[in-house]
């Protein structure tokens, strides 16, 4: 069950798109959006649901995903706080073409599509921006089809981490990535077996690349990391 909060994270972010809005348009985005909560593994849509607005990640992390030969999910994005959720599909006009699920407890925003498009009309600045949030986001998605395609079982997985790394950034020690994935959702980012993704971790932590505690990937050789996924 989701439940139902207040949250205004979306708009109060120094680093939010939604700072490009004029006053009347924060105000009338404030009034016709829905925050939910989702506990950690709770689905927030399927692939083939209609979407019904923009999906605006306000706090948590979350995981787009399809399911792949044999059941085996391949996930394509990972979103952080301040990310749009599955938004193509919304301008598109399109259903969701993967699931998305919180990979821990998350807050996530609806604003009603009708909303979205009037300010888009109507403030040319964020629409630039959003039209630049989309072109990155493809270039995104091209560059990890050729890397998952190309290169080897070592080189997929140092990108896999360096995309988390990217992504989320690191804890306060400045080595620990900031996000605590299963092995099988490690596999899943990397196109690999969970097998494969559990053998290469640890020879990425006997070559001292990495160190393992649980779920938990803290990053000894940055250089290194970037190295064997530059050569694949």
């Amino acid at each position: 069950m989701t439940e139902k909060i207040t949250c205004k994270n979306c708009t109060e972010s120094k680093d939010s798109v939604f700072n490009l809005l004029k006053d009347e348009e924060k105000k009338l985005f404030d009034e016709n959006r829905q925050c939910t909560s989702y506990k950690k593994g709770e689905i927030i849509f399927k692939e083939g649901d209609l979407p019904v607005g923009m999906i605006c990640l306000c706090e948590g992390k979350v995981k787009l995903f399809k399911e792949g030969v044999g059941g085996r999910d391949q996930i394509i994005r990972m979103e952080k706080p301040g990310d749009f959720v599955g938004f193509r599909a919304l301008f598109a006009g399109e259903r969701y073409n993967a699931t998305a699920s919180a990979i821990e407890d998350s807050v996530i925003c609806y604003l009603e599509k009708d909303i979205l498009e009037k300010v888009i009309k109507s403030n040319g600045n964020f629409a630039l921006r959003v039209i630049q949030i989309l072109a990155k986001e493809l270039g995104f998605s091209n560059e990890r089809t050729v890397s998952l395609t190309q290169k080897h079982i070592r080189g997929r997985l140092a990108e896999s981490l360096l995309v988390l790394i990217n992504t989320f950034g690191f804890e306060d020690d400045g080595k620990t990535i900031k996000v605590y994935l299963s092995r099988e959702d490690i596999a899943g980012l990397s196109n690999m077996t969970t097998s494969n993704a559990i053998r290469t971790l640890s020879t990425f932590a006997q070559e001292k690349v990495i160190s393992l505690y649980g779920r938990s990937i803290t990053v000894e050789n940055l250089e290194m990391l970037k190295r064997i996924s530059r050569l694949g």
